[in-house]
């Protein structure tokens, strides 16, 4: 059946039409009989849509001194040929009763230059009608040799650029090239709604050089549906969405959409300077789908989503105003299950459709970067879900994933394993890295999952993991890849980042790796840790009276803090599946939870290492988080919550104004200790170092009792005043606080110079000297 794009359609045309139509053939020219036939089987495969080369049967072909014009049609009812103005060269006739026309006309100057006018049977409620169409047998191959020994070496950058559906012009006819890696498949065809999603009109042609099938499709465009009908390697028919489809339909449909390639950004040396070690980074983790919803006129938030354009209206002057510099989205790579909150892409490089098109995404991008926000993307190369049309089983075999599970199979999360030791697929991954810079702005990866990649144990009992090559629980190709991904990006795009999520102590996660990538670090710009997040929230969950004997907790992860590049999280991961908010998991009375979780705040802000927090926490939610609703955005009426909130934001502005807070975050000469030893009255005192001299004291008193002339000592000699004092009453506190204090030439704490301070119940103070 006809293209839905197809531009011309016409009624039949009357026999004096058809006779001046056919005046462009020379007269006294004779078809040898059956010049066109192709031999039953031949025939017989292209009709079941299993011909492993239909380029060199369809279209036009020299053959003596004729052009044999082939064309398959399902349901079409008669075929002319015709030349660049519309003039019939020949009718082409049906072989035994098949979909396949066939015909020949004498050899000329341009063979390729010819059209189609189709007369189609009357099907699916649609009349007879005619249209006119160009024959995609006609084109050329489209891929350069240059791409595709970089595509088949796996050392393609931006394999983007030409796998997946692109809008093209080919000899002056519009339509779209379409691209597949599937090296095992026997036949591969695009289906799509511009052709009844029929797989025998559009097969592909195979560039065995690279395992790369390609066709140019004319007159399908933007917005167009399809996918690649393949017949496996193991005889079965797959209908396969495009791992590099730049748009895909909303769950439960499961189509690719024809997207034009969005153009490339320039590299910012503004937002470089943004992600730099010593730059302040305070990032607010959000999951789009439940950070606000439209209004339902019931207070509740509603229940419909806002789109890319209505969060780049709200979202982001809300971040920009609560002084955070970066906002990192859960996944937003097109997934179908609402509840895996993207961590089960099937559209890596798509995304989502839930929330509008990726023009409208790179709008929100924009609207950030205009804010001075940087956007950090949650990436998963770790795994992907085994639905029949994504990634498994790709082209009848084990394309992407390992075949044997004992490697290729994930336990934890029902998913596969890429197969990191294949050149495509890394080429797969590192160039999805750089898409989503280039073409989106984004200003930073965080890789998902890193500690499931590194070990090929990772979560597995005995007998159910296959040692690396030298024997050992290490997964050497993950390793590469993480290596290969982390320097094409900080070669290729340095103003951007990546930050590992990684839960072990695999050593030099931030350190570069060594040139040819076989050994050194992993190359990440941040490492999570995961270390000071438990340890922290395992002490503020303890009752205050029994602190004095968990202080190694509150203090130890000082004692790796610089070993690693470290952003300290208080992530998503930390109020879902049981384990209620950050409020609710802090001690006491309402009061003393407040408390708790302003000196937690207070704290973490005053630690060295980046910050995270995930929406919601800013203003102290006291309910798990839900993914299916709007944060409960109603509590922010109560003080003890709008408390947290202004907090928060001055938790940031602090952050951003003194460099002491986070020059040298990764630096053992930006941080040491003034008091570390007084458990009994659960006491911590360290100062905070710029490279200018500028100094930041932080004390954090951590029992709900009020100390009055309390002696600290300090680093230098001045008058000292609080920055932040969590306890004070437009948070929520009790008020108790301190004026300026003067430091007085009494040793203390190993400094020349001291001062008496009041000390607030479960508070943290930040003091500077002026």
């Amino acid at each position: 059946m006809p293209s839905k794009t197809t531009p011309k359609t016409t009624a039949a045309k009357s026999p004096a039409r058809k006779a001046v139509a056919k005046a462009s053939t020379p007269a006294g020219f004779q078809a040898p009989p059956d010049i066109g036939r192709v031999d039953a089987d031949t025939l017989a495969a292209l009709m079941r849509a299993d011909h492993g080369d239909p380029f060199a049967v369809l279209g036009m072909h020299h053959t003596g001194t004729a052009l044999v014009a082939r064309a398959l049609l399902p349901m079409a009812e008669r075929v002319e040929l015709l030349d660049v103005l519309d003039r019939c060269l020949c009718e082409l006739t049906r072989q035994d009763g098949s979909d396949l026309f066939t015909g020949a006309i004498p050899r000329r100057r341009n063979p390729f230059a010819y059209r189609l006018r189709v007369q189609w049977r009357a099907h699916d409620g649609q009349p007879a009608h005619t249209t006119e169409l160009e024959d995609p047998y006609r084109f050329p191959a489209l891929i350069t040799e240059a791409d595709i020994y970089l595509l088949a070496e796996g050392t393609h950058h931006r394999p983007y650029e030409w796998l997946g559906a692109h809008l093209n012009t080919v000899d002056g006819v519009a339509g779209t090239r379409f691209a597949v890696w599937a090296p095992s498949a026997r036949r591969v065809s695009v289906v799509g709604n511009f052709n009844q999603w029929d797989g025998r009109r559009h097969m592909m042609r195979l560039r065995h050089e690279c395992g790369v099938w390609e066709v140019f499709v004319p007159q399908v465009g933007e917005g167009d549906l399809y996918k690649f009908e393949m017949l496996g390697a193991d005889g079965a028919v797959h209908s396969k969405a495009d791992p590099f489809a730049f748009r895909a339909e909303i769950r439960p449909q499961t189509a690719s959409v024809v997207q034009r390639l969005l153009p490339g950004v320039a590299i910012s040396e503004q937002r470089q300077r943004a992600n730099a070690l010593d730059a302040p980074i305070s990032v607010y983790e959000v999951h789009l789908g439940s950070w606000k919803r439209k209004d339902d006129g019931q207070g509740t938030g509603g229940t419909e989503w806002l789109t890319y354009r209505e969060l780049a209206e709200q979202l982001v002057p809300y971040v920009r105003d609560m002084g955070f510099t970066h906002i990192e989205l859960l996944p937003i790579h097109e997934h179908p299950f609402d509840g895996s909150w993207g961590y089960q892409p099937t559209g890596l490089y798509a995304p989502t459709s839930r929330f509008g098109t990726p023009w409208d995404f790179r709008a929100f991008v924009d609207a950030a970067h205009e804010a001075g926000l940087g956007v950090i993307l949650d990436w998963v190369p770790a795994h992907f879900p085994t639905d029949a049309f994504g990634l498994a089983n790709f082209d009848g075999t084990h394309l992407y994933e390992h075949a044997d599970p004992r490697e290729g199979f994930h336990q934890d999360w029902n998913t596969l394993i890429y197969n990191f030791g294949r050149a495509e697929v890394r080429n797969y991954l590192v160039g999805n890295a750089l898409y989503w810079i280039e073409r989106f702005g984004i200003d930073g990866l965080r890789v998902d999952a890193v500690a499931s990649m590194l070990y090929r144990d990772y979560s597995r009992k005995h007998g159910e993991w296959i040692p690396n090559k030298d024997g050992g629980r290490e997964n050497l190709e993950a390793i590469e890849f993480l290596r290969r991904v982390n320097h094409i990006v900080g070669t290729q795009r340095p103003e951007a980042m990546t930050v590992a999520e990684e839960s072990t102590a695999f050593p030099m996660v931030t350190r570069p790796p060594s040139p040819d990538l076989q050994s050194g670090g992993l190359g990440f710009h941040f490492k999570w840790n995961m270390g000071w997040m438990n340890d922290t929230l395992s002490y503020f969950a303890c009752d205050p009276l029994y602190r004095k004997y968990h202080h190694d907790q509150i203090r130890f992860s000082l004692m790796y803090a610089f070993s690693e590049n470290f952003l300290l999280p208080l992530s998503h991961d930390e109020v879902v599946h049981g384990k209620g908010s950050l409020l609710q998991k802090m001690p006491g009375d309402e009061w003393q939870k407040f408390a708790n979780l302003r000196a937690y705040y207070g704290f973490m802000w005053g630690h060295p290492g980046k910050k995270l927090l995930f929406m919601g926490c800013e203003f102290g939610q006291n309910t798990e988080w839900n993914a299916d609703a709007s944060l409960p955005w109603h509590l922010l009426e109560r003080p003890l919550h709008s408390g947290v909130q202004r907090l928060v934001r001055d938790l940031n502005a602090v952050l951003r104004h003194y460099p002491a807070l986070h020059q040298r975050d990764v630096s053992a000469d930006g941080f040491a200790w003034i008091n570390h030893s007084d458990a009994e009255h659960s006491v911590l005192v360290f100062e905070r170092r710029a490279a200018n001299g500028q100094r930041v004291v932080v004390i954090s008193s951590l029992t709900p009792v009020v100390h009055r002339g309390w002696r600290i000592g300090v680093p230098t000699a001045g008058v000292w005043r609080e920055l932040i004092n969590t306890d004070l009453s437009v948070y929520g506190g009790s008020g108790v606080g301190n004026g300026l204090m003067h430091s007085e030439p009494i040793a203390w704490h190993g400094q020349e110079q001291s001062i008496t301070v009041t000390l607030p119940p479960l508070a943290t103070l930040m003091l500077v000297c002026d």
